[in-house]
C-alpha cells in the first residue's frame, strides 16, 4: 500500500467518526440541498437543459483541437497574449516571467481551482510577491493556512464561530463578531489590495472560442476588480473549459449557477475579451491567457474517462457524495474533491499514487443524477479501477486475499475445508486490516450450514 493511500485510510478513519465536523457538514450542505431544489424548481425541463448541456461539450471534446485554435487566434487578435502549458512547472514559469517584467510586488487573485492546481500562491510567493485571495472563503482559508475544502465553497467546514475566532486570532477583531461584521472587515482590507495590486489574477468558467473571450461568474464582485483594477491581468484555466461560441452562456451559466449556489444567476457574469482598447479609460492594459494541460491530454487519451473533461466544476457531485460528506474535502488530498475529484485525479496526477481514490466510493450513483452534463461518474470510476487492476497496481495482500476468498467461495466444498474457529482467525485479520477498528463482523459458526443442514436431515 502506497503513502498516499495509507494517509487517506488514516484520515478517513479520524474524520468520518468527528461529529462536530459531520454537523458542519450536514448543516452547510443542507443549506445547499434546499437551494438547489428550489433552483431546479425554476426549470420547466431541467433534464432536456442537462441533456442538451451534455451534448453541447460532448461535441467540443469531439472537436477540441478546432476550438482551441479558434479561441487562441481570436483572442489573439483581441490583443490577448495566450501561453500553452504543459504542466504546473511551465504555467509558474510563465506567471514569474510575468511578474518580473512588471516589477510586481502584489498579486490580487479571484477564486480559481486552476490556480490552486498549480499551487500558484507558493510559486509566486517564492520571488517574493505577495498574493492575496479575494474570495470570501478563499481569503479564510488562506488566512487559517489551509486549502480549499471544496470545489465552490472554500470553508464550508468552518462555522461562523470558526471564523470568528480565527480572525479574533490573527487580526484581533471582536470575539464573536458576527459574519456581517466580519464581511465588511475583509471587504476594507481588499479594497486597499485591489487599488494597490500591480496584477489581477482569475480562472475562468468557460473559454468562448468564437469571441477569443474568457466568461466568469461569481456572487462577490472580487473576480471583477481582481481584473480591472491592476494593470495587467492574467488568465489561468484548463483547456477543457472551451466552449463554441457565446450564446451557449445562455445555457450553460445558469445550469452552473442552479446546480452550484441554488441561483436562478450568480450575481456578476462577466465576459473579457481582451485588455482595454484606446477608446476605454478602465481595464488592464495587458491579458495573459494561460491554457493548462497538466495531464488533461492523458485523460483526454483514455476512451471512456475522456467525459470527465465535460465537467463545468459546479460541485454537485460532492455534495451529493455519502462518502465526501463523511470524509470531508481534505482527506482526498488532491485539489480536486469528491467523486470528480476520483475520477480525474489520478490521470492528472500519478495513476499508481492515487489509485485509491477510485475505490473510495459506493456506487450508489448519485453523483450521475446531479450532474448537470450528465457525466456517467461511478462508470468512470470503475474504468479506473479496471486500470488500476490491469496495471498490476493492487498491493500483494489484496491479490492475495482476492485470489484467496475466489477460491474459497468457488463451491460449497470448498468453503467447508475448514472450521468456523480457523475462520474466525481469518475474520480478525480482515477487521483489522479493512474493516476498522469503529466495527465488527459477526461471529461465523463453528460448523457451516452445509453441515448443519445434513445432520438436522
Amino acid at each position: 500500500m502506497g503513502k498516499e493511500s495509507k494517509q487517506f485510510l488514516s484520515k478517513s478513519d479520524d474524520i468520518a467518526f468527528d461529529l462536530k465536523h459531520r454537523d458542519k457538514i450536514k448543516f452547510n450542505i443542507s443549506r445547499y440541498d434546499a437551494a438547489v431544489q428550489k433552483g431546479e424548481q425554476r426549470y420547466d425541463n431541467i433534464e432536456l437543459a442537462r441533456l442538451r448541456a451534455a451534448q453541447k461539450k460532448r461535441n467540443v471534446l469531439a472537436n477540441l483541437y478546432d476550438y482551441l485554435l479558434e479561441f487562441e487566434n481570436n483572442a489573439k487578435n483581441n490583443g490577448s497574449e495566450v501561453l500553452w502549458a504543459l504542466d504546473e512547472k511551465e504555467a509558474i514559469n510563465y506567471v514569474v516571467d510575468i511578474l518580473k517584467q512588471n516589477n510586481t510586488k502584489l498579486v490580487v487573485k479571484s477564486k480559481s481551482m486552476t490556480t490552486e492546481e498549480i499551487e500558484f500562491n507558493h510559486g509566486v510567493e517564492a520571488i517574493g510577491v505577495k498574493s492575496v485571495e479575494t474570495d470570501l472563503g478563499e481569503y479564510i482559508v488562506q488566512v487559517a493556512g489551509e486549502k480549499p475544502y471544496h470545489i465552490v465553497t472554500p470553508a464550508m467546514h468552518k462555522s461562523k464561530e470558526d471564523i470568528a475566532e480565527l480572525f479574533h486570532r490573527e487580526f484581533d477583531t471582536p470575539e464573536h463578531s458576527s459574519p456581517e461584521f466580519l464581511t465588511n472587515f475583509v471587504r476594507e482590507q481588499l479594497r486597499e489590495n485591489f487599488q494597490d495590486a500591480e496584477v489581477g489574477v482569475t480562472g475562468a468558467n468557460f473559454l468562448i472560442a468564437d469571441r477569443g473571450a474568457i466568461a466568469v461568474t461569481e456572487n462577490e464582485g472580487n473576480a471583477i476588480m481582481s481584473a480591472s483594477f491592476p494593470k495587467v491581468h492574467i488568465v489561468i484555466a484548463g483547456i477543457e473549459k472551451v466552449i463554441p461560441s457565446y450564446k451557449d452562456l445562455g445555457l450553460f451559466w445558469p445550469l452552473l449557477s442552479a446546480h452550484g449556489t441554488g441561483q436562478q444567476m450568480t450575481v456578476y457574469n462577466s465576459i473579457y475579451s481582451g485588455p482595454k482598447k484606446d477608446i476605454e479609460v478602465d481595464g488592464p492594459e495587458k491579458m495573459f491567457i494561460i491554457l493548462l494541460d497538466n495531464g488533461r491530454t492523458e485523460l483526454y487519451d483514455q476512451k471512456h474517462q475522456a467525459e470527465s473533461l465535460s465537467c463545468i466544476r459546479c460541485g454537485a457531485c460532492l455534495n451529493g457524495c455519502p462518502i465526501y460528506k463523511n470524509i470531508g474535502g481534505y482527506t482526498y488530498n488532491s485539489t480536486y474533491s469528491g467523486p470528480i475529484g476520483s475520477v480525474i485525479t489520478p490521470h492528472f496526477k500519478d495513476f499508481k499514487d492515487f489509485k485509491h481514490l477510485s475505490f473510495a466510493c459506493s456506487l450508489c450513483g448519485r453523483c450521475e443524477e446531479v450532474c448537470p452534463v450528465k457525466i456517467p461518474l461511478p462508470k468512470l470510476l470503475l474504468y479506473n479501477r479496471k486500470d488500476s487492476v490491469e496495471k498490476g497496481y493492487p498491493p500483494f495482500a489484496e491479490k492475495l486475499s482476492t485470489n484467496l476468498s475466489s477460491f474459497v467461495l468457488s463451491s460449497r466444498s470448498n468453503i467447508d475445508l475448514v472450521s468456523g474457529n480457523i475462520k474466525n482467525f481469518g475474520k480478525k485479520l480482515v477487521e483489522h486490516k479493512i474493516v476498522g477498528s469503529k466495527r465488527k463482523l459477526p461471529d461465523i459458526p463453528s460448523k457451516s450450514f452445509s453441515k448443519q443442514w445434513k445432520k438436522r436431515k
